[in-house]
């Protein structure tokens, strides 16, 4: 796995935001938000926020007494998620390694984490500083995608993009669908001291808002926009155009519904 795989900057962010978000996000970020509206009191930390679409959401749902502290790797995807806040607010942005926490033993009573934890390198590091900065007795609940073929919109911008590059292909589409295995996941976090763990798989079928925007933010809102540059010779824009025309090849038979499917997990800390 490339070590620019979780490098979301520069113009990342805002196709993120405003293309992927509406399209294979925000559906999943309710369902998140769905298990953690109930605390009542207390500290909540976000892990991988990126650009707030889990955050807007955790705040409007939590008690306006319970902190949100929301955190990312990279600062620009956190200033797009600052701008959905205002000052009056209780939430704290602060850039964070999932495997370092510059935080304190026992500090949450809550961690939550959309569709990050792929993209850690050591993910049993990570759900070991995940449980030692939540509280005994405290959640971690975290989701993330299956297998490529059971989100085919991400076969086919792997294969657009390939048809570039087909001695050199870019490799981003594998990162965050390679980790979709539930039995994986639970033997990491065993591996990491977690005690009781619960998940579910959520399919969904999921209409393409926009398909000009979800097309580019597929190249541009992503690394994969790094991985076309670093290559050269071709421009971003003819990668778009494919990306587009796959799309509708893909799903025009469907109405533009796509399918879409997740694994969303809830760990208790034994502290």
């Amino acid at each position: 796995m490339s070590s620019n795989s979780a490098s979301f900057i520069g113009e990342i962010p805002h196709h993120y935001d405003q293309g992927l978000g509406p399209n294979i996000f925000v559906d999943y970020a309710d369902r998140l938000t769905g298990l953690c509206g109930s605390l009542e009191t207390g500290r909540v930390l976000e892990l991988a926020a990126g650009t707030g679409i889990v955050s807007r959401k955790l705040r409007n749902a939590l008690n306006p007494s319970v902190s949100l502290t929301v955190s990312d790797l990279n600062p620009p995807m956190l200033e797009i998620a600052k701008a959905k806040f205002s000052g009056s607010e209780n939430v704290e942005f602060v850039q964070a390694n999932a495997m370092e926490l510059p935080f304190e033993d026992n500090s949450f009573d809550l961690i939550v984490c959309q569709f990050g934890v792929m993209f850690f390198p050591d993910k049993t590091a990570s759900y070991r500083e995940a449980a030692r900065v939540l509280k005994p007795g405290g959640r971690y609940v975290f989701n993330v995608w299956s297998d490529m073929f059971e989100n085919p919109f991400s076969e086919t911008a792997h294969k657009a993009a390939m048809t570039f590059f087909p001695e050199n292909p870019p490799g981003f589409y594998k990162v965050p669908f390679h980790y979709g295995d539930p039995d994986v996941v639970h033997a990491d976090l065993a591996a990491a001291g977690w005690g009781t763990v619960t998940h579910e798989t959520i399919r969904l079928n999921k209409p393409i808002a926009d398909l000009e925007k979800f097309a580019t933010a597929l190249v541009y809102g992503n690394p994969l926009i790094d991985e076309i540059r670093a290559r050269g010779g071709v421009d971003p824009d003819a990668v778009v155009a494919e990306m587009l025309s796959a799309l509708r090849s893909r799903f025009e038979a469907s109405d533009m519904v796509m399918p879409l499917s997740a694994t969303q997990f809830e760990c208790r800390n034994k502290g």
